[in-house]
């Protein structure tokens, strides 16, 4: 099983990452370095890795660390099989898009307490995330922008985007156009080359990196 951390120490936020699962599934952490806010992206599975992640959190901050909303990127399975345990151990609240939001409770009588729609902005004490919605890999899979003042934004996109191409469409056609046209026109069209990219699983990478690619994408159809 994969057990692979990474940290990146920002000037305003730290954003902390560990693998789960078998399926090298990403579970973000970010965490306001003045309030000491948190929130937790894909609660996807491993509790007692997600534990020892927020643990460590502890010295992200000058204040004391406290988890102010889970974000859960998009229903499928693999990316919510830790939902219900640590809600039940927080009592925090949770957040997804709102056409998931009925599959997420159906799975895990987590009932989201906010519903995201693109362009919402996630405020927190200390930062905002900016919620994109990517409309293929599940109809509510939504990407989050954390956008800093100087540098490079920081983009969690859930399964919609990896090094190499778009997420999963099941190879629909309809599905697949309107994820590439999502990914397109709402994160390249949008975001500069140094953006970086944080998957759903496996390695992060750049937009700069896979922007070449678009029309590769569009003519293979996946």
């Amino acid at each position: 099983m994969p057990d692979e951390t990474s940290l990146y120490d920002l000037p305003l936020v730290t954003i902390r990452r560990v693998s789960v699962t078998d399926m090298d599934n990403n579970v973000y952490l970010v965490t306001s370095k003045d309030s000491g806010a948190q929130v937790l992206i894909d609660a996807a599975g491993g509790i007692r890795k997600i534990r020892r992640l927020l643990e460590a959190s502890a010295r992200d901050a000058s204040e004391r660390t406290r988890l102010s909303l889970i974000i859960t990127t998009h229903s499928h399975h693999d990316h919510i099989r830790a939902l219900r345990e640590l809600v039940d151990e927080t009592g925090v609240r949770t957040a997804a898009g709102a056409a998931d939001a009925q599959a997420i409770t159906g799975q895990t009588g987590v009932k989201p307490d906010v519903l995201l729609k693109n362009r919402d902005i996630v405020a927190v004490e200390g930062f905002d995330l900016t919620v994109i919605h990517l409309r293929g890999h599940t109809p509510g899979s939504v990407a989050l922008a954390y956008v800093p003042f100087g540098g490079p934004v920081h983009l969690f996109t859930g399964d919609s985007l990896f090094p190499g191409g778009v997420g999963n469409t099941n190879h629909d056609a309809e599905r697949f156009a309107s994820l590439l046209a999502d990914v397109t026109t709402r994160i390249f069209d949008v975001y500069g080359d140094d953006t970086l990219v944080l998957p759903g699983h496996g390695k992060p990478t750049t937009l700069g990196a896979e922007r070449p690619h678009l029309t590769e994408w569009g003519q293979r159809g996946w």
